[in-house]
């Protein structure tokens, strides 16, 4: 006999499930759930209280993850939770920290990791779960690192299919696209250089964070103009797909190792390929001379704008649907819940559904 999964997902306080504009992991968190829920499992999600997602939700009574009280206020309502709630699993998109009290707890516990991993707290929790707990990561380039600690999963972000309007073709005078935060690290700056080596109309859009305005205000901003350069403030998903449809090919000149990226997966399902330098998961994301081109400098950025014509919309979108979209993330989390389950319960032999 075939039965659903009872599933205790956390995710951090700061943004209601799913966000309004930006806010990569509730986004994923959201999608992850309505499709959990639509193959028959139960599914409570912890999360801000203003989270809107349609499944039994318990909101976190501690707002801000670097606050210690509200670790320990949250630490306790999952703690409880747990105790009483019958969980088969709990997956963790938030801070480790929630789940202190839980880790000697037999019950199989999910640590996914869309940052920077903690090679020291992933460690010490990996001993205090004494093989209870597992890690997984949304890229091969993060595991790698810290692969020797513990048990490790591949699980991809991806993207909700129905968010993302596929548009076959562009206008001939179609603008590149930068979308995302306005800082430093993500290449505003580097974008629009490149546009302007290719000779090609750009549209920037995201938010300023607070404490970059002042970069903006230097680097991005004297150059907007309206016509060549545009920047248009942060989108909804409408707009993005709006946006992204209509581009002649996504920018990403990162200046940091990526975990992934959501918003290639976002452009590629629209079907705009990707441009991006060889930094953190690009390469996994992009198929180099299929979906985009993974370059090293901006020189190589700018000349790959006149090999746009190679590429095929369509196999964009295709990738995404094979790899990134939500049948895909949730068949990998899925595998992932099987083999734990499967390892902590092969003595009790629980039957469970894909």
């Amino acid at each position: 006999m075939r039965r659903g999964l009872r599933i205790a997902l956390t995710v951090d306080p700061e943004l209601p499930v799913p966000p309004l504009h930006y806010g990569g992991i509730e986004r994923i968190v959201d999608m992850l759930a309505r499709e959990l829920v639509s193959r028959g499992h139960e599914v409570t999600l912890f999360a801000n209280p203003r989270s809107t997602c349609p499944v039994h939700k318990i909101a976190w009574p501690g707002a801000r993850s670097n606050s210690r009280l509200d670790t320990i206020r949250n630490a306790v309502t999952l703690t409880r939770a747990v105790a009483f709630g019958g969980f088969d699993i709990v997956h963790s998109f938030s801070r480790i920290a929630y789940m202190t009290p839980i880790l000697p707890a037999p019950i199989p516990k999910l640590m996914s990791y869309q940052r920077e991993v903690s090679r020291r707290t992933t460690a010490l929790a990996q001993k205090l779960a004494f093989g209870s707990l597992e890690f997984s990561a949304i890229s091969r380039s993060m595991i790698e690192p810290v692969r020797h600690i513990g048990e490790w999963h591949y699980a991809p972000n991806g993207v909700s299919l129905s968010a993302y309007a596929f548009q076959a073709k562009v206008d001939s005078d179609a603008p590149l696209v930068f979308l995302g935060r306005i800082e430093e690290i993500k290449g505003p700056h580097l974008a629009i250089e490149a546009a302007r080596r290719a000779g090609c109309r750009l549209v920037l859009a995201g938010n300023v964070p607070s404490e970059h305005r002042g970069w903006f205000e230097a680097n991005v901003q004297p150059h907007i103009d309206g016509r060549e350069i545009a920047y248009i403030g942060p989108v909804d998903d409408a707009q993005k797909s709006e946006l992204l449809g209509r581009a002649r090919a996504l920018l990403m000149p990162i200046l940091w190792e990526e975990p992934f990226g959501i918003v290639m997966a976002e452009a590629m399902a629209c079907g705009a390929p990707v441009i991006g330098f060889r930094r953190g998961a690009v390469a996994e994301v992009v198929e180099d001379g299929t979906t985009g081109y993974v370059v090293d400098t901006l020189d190589d950025m700018a000349a790959a704008v006149d090999r746009l014509p190679n590429l095929e919309r369509r196999a964009c979108r295709a990738r995404v649907e094979r790899l990134f979209s939500e049948i895909a993330v949730a068949d990998s989390y899925l595998q992932i819940y099987a083999q734990m389950l499967s390892r902590r319960q092969k003595e009790r032999r629980i039957p469970f559904a894909q």
